[in-house]
């Protein structure tokens, strides 16, 4: 028997037809015995209990965690494409700035970032996590003046972190945070572009926003095992995503 099988980042209900069909056609292209159903946590504690089973087979992981040795022991399989989406280029995908008004900013044609100067005295800002690259520590690494204003702690369940010149309301997912700036809860929020899209489809509130600056681009979320894995099984589940367009796996530098 194999272990608990998720694909959680982009698992909005409007997409879960798509999200299932998708690893159907992992569990029919890799010719392994896999869960036939997706398991789909409830909240953020039961996701990272998931990332943390040793028997977990296969899921969709954040570079955050993983890089803040939050999540030890994935096996890093493949990493999706994100060329379909605007600010994804290959392996790599990048956030979009999303504000209540503001000059649009298009995607930069080059890998770096481009940050607005109003970023460095915005007010509030929405944050999925403090853990998360996308919305939070890729901001951080593009804008150094927050690095330098926040402090390194992380508070979940909607709490507002006060810090000398900003506060951060970490609202426990990108739809959130994009509705949180929409309502006037938050100035600003980093979203993953994937996310972004899928809220432009999704979420009325999202096209009253608009995208005032852009985080460099970085590897985009990989698909892990757990570290109970067996390496026949890991190697499969590898060909197979390469297979279906994915790219082989990279680490963020």
């Amino acid at each position: 028997m194999t272990g608990p099988a998720c694909l959680p980042m982009y698992d909005w209900p409007e997409e879960r037809g798509a999200v299932d069909a998708f690893w159907a056609a992992i569990r029919r292209r890799s010719g392994l015995e896999l869960p036939e159903n997706l398991t789909r946590p409830a909240d953020e504690a039961a996701l990272f209990a998931l990332w943390r089973d040793p028997s977990l087979v296969f899921v969709q992981c954040c570079w955050g965690p993983i890089s803040l040795g939050l999540v030890p022991g994935l096996r890093v399989l493949a990493q999706p494409d994100y060329s379909a989406t605007p600010g994804g280029r290959g392996r790599f995908y990048r956030s979009a700035l999303v504000a209540r008004e503001g000059d649009a900013v298009p995607v930069p044609d080059g890998p770096g970032a481009v940050i607005p100067k109003a970023v460095t005295g915005v007010g509030m800002l929405a944050a999925n996590a403090r853990h998360s690259m996308s919305g939070w520590l890729a901001l951080c690494e593009d804008a150094d003046t927050l690095r330098e204003r926040t402090p390194p702690t992380r508070r979940t369940g909607g709490e507002v972190a006060e810090t000398d010149r900003i506060e951060i309301i970490e609202t426990g997912g990108h739809r959130a945070s994009i509705r949180a700036v929409a309502e006037g809860r938050a100035d600003l929020a980093a979203i993953d572009c994937r996310t972004w899209a899928l809220a432009l489809r999704h979420e009325p509130c999202a096209r009253d926003l608009v995208v005032v600056g852009w985080t460099a681009e970085r590897p985009g979320l990989p698909y892990v095992s757990g570290a109970a894995t067996d390496d026949k099984t890991a190697e499969r589940l590898r060909e197979t995503l390469i297979g279906m367009g994915c790219h082989p796996p990279q680490e963020r530098d």
